[in-house]
């Protein structure tokens, strides 16, 4: 498993890309499903960057683990900041037009239905979240 460690800060999200993309790359991962996890990472890195540490700065741990043989990749970010399971959010009623759903929910929402695994655990202190896609 490949690990980067960067600050939370979306002045990082090329570099987190970059590092993910590599490791796909190599491991035969096609464009479209690439670009799905392309869009999860964003999301998820993003949210990390601007709500786990609302005191100050903190980093940030993605590990990527792609098994070409059983076309899969395994995707974990970590976090020391502020406890938090994105997952036990309601989904967004996308039947509402945009204007009358209410902000928030939607990218967690795309990476559920995007991804063919996601899960979470806080424990010793930090947050893991952990996305999976079969190639």
């Amino acid at each position: 498993m490949a690990q980067l460690t960067v600050k939370a800060d979306i002045s990082q999200l090329d570099r987190v890309l970059s590092f993910a993309d590599t490791i796909l790359e190599e491991a035969g991962c096609k464009a479209k499903e690439q670009m799905q996890i392309d869009i999860a990472i964003e999301e998820l890195f993003v949210n990390i960057a601007n709500y786990a540490y609302p005191e100050g700065e903190g980093d940030a741990l993605i590990e990527v683990e792609a098994d070409s043989s059983a076309r899969s990749v395994k995707i974990v970010f970590e976090d020391s900041g502020i406890p938090y399971n994105p997952l036990e959010n309601e989904d967004p009623d996308i039947s509402l037009s945009a204007e009358d759903r209410p902000i928030g929910g939607l990218g967690i929402f795309m990476v559920k239905k995007s991804m063919d695994e996601v899960s979470y655990e806080y424990k010793d202190g930090k947050n893991r979240l952990t996305v999976r896609k079969d190639f």
